[in-house]
């Protein structure tokens, strides 16, 4: 009964969401503005309708792992030769919308700690601030080498994570060891340089030294939310809003999936969850590597 309802209730919104799109689209008709809209989408070969894709399916990913969502997007977009700055500011602009949608079926879930979110949320804002600013004003080649380090480190977490799954339990005693402020700081610095990295690193942080995944991904999916609108007003400030089409797509398409994608989290069992995790580090940071390398 209560799965139901839940269920209903993401039905609602998912049906507000398509009516507020449907109105949207019939405003520009009647005030003339649809042939321009029309032109944004067809823009670049048809970038729009690739990157709706990659919203719809990257956030399914990070709306139920807890990560995905910037490094799915940033790798399609740089191989698609979209300068770092760009694509950055483009994901962490419509991400503003998607995590918000993803936060809130968390919360409504019960899978969020307050606690762990003040603590991670905090030094991110920090982290992301110096994060954008530095990608902003550094450039392409810096950036390029903070991603190729990220993606071995990330690599190395996803074979730990995954090693966790067929381990005895672990000591609770090692969430005292997690230095939660640095973690923050560091994760909302890399995802806002680098154009993602939050969830591998800083979901999978947590879930490998032992706190409970549906509170590691909810959790750091509140707090992702918080540094990603603080990266996306940072890059506002000193971009400006740039690549309307990757910023619609990826919106689109991850706004009309967050509000399902979170019900996976407190479905899947903890061993599974490890498996998945940890395959899904390994595949996204090897992708990146390889790109980075060659």
């Amino acid at each position: 009964m209560v799965i139901s309802r839940k269920i209903q209730i993401r039905i609602n919104v998912l049906l507000v969401t398509l009516l507020i799109i449907a109105s949207v689209v019939l405003l520009l008709y009647n005030l003339g503005y649809l042939d321009e809209l029309q032109i944004i989408l067809a823009k670049d070969n048809y970038l729009f309708y690739w990157m709706l894709l990659v919203g719809f399916l990257a956030e399914i990913v990070a709306g139920s792992m807890g990560m995905g969502y910037g490094v799915i997007c940033t790798t399609t977009l740089l191989f698609l030769n979209i300068p770092p700055h760009i694509v950055s500011a483009s994901i962490h602009s419509a991400e503003s919308f998607t995590t918000a949608a993803g936060s809130l079926s968390h919360i409504k879930l019960k899978n969020v700690s307050k606690s762990l979110v003040k603590k991670l949320a905090i030094p991110a804002i920090f982290g992301a601030i110096i994060g954008a600013l530095c990608l902003t004003y550094v450039g392409e080649y810096y950036s390029k080498i903070t991603k190729t380090i990220i993606a071995f480190y990330t690599l190395y977490l996803g074979f730990q994570i995954l090693s966790n799954a067929f381990k005895p339990k672990q000591n609770k005693s090692l969430k005292r060891k997690t230095n939660l402020t640095t973690l923050g700081a560091v994760g909302g610095f890399i995802d806002s340089f680098a154009g993602g990295g939050w969830g591998p690193l800083v979901t999978g942080t947590l879930i490998k030294n032992s706190f409970t995944p549906r509170f590691a991904v909810g959790s750091s999916t509140v707090a992702k939310f918080i540094l990603t609108l603080t990266a996306a007003i940072t890059f506002i400030f000193t971009l400006g809003i740039q690549h309307w089409n990757i910023i619609l797509g990826l919106l689109i398409g991850g706004i009309v999936t967050a509000p399902f994608s979170a019900m996976l989290t407190a479905k899947l069992p903890v061993k599974k969850m490890f498996i998945v995790i940890g395959i899904l580090v390994i595949v996204m940071s090897s992708i990146t590597i390889y790109k980075s390398v060659f």
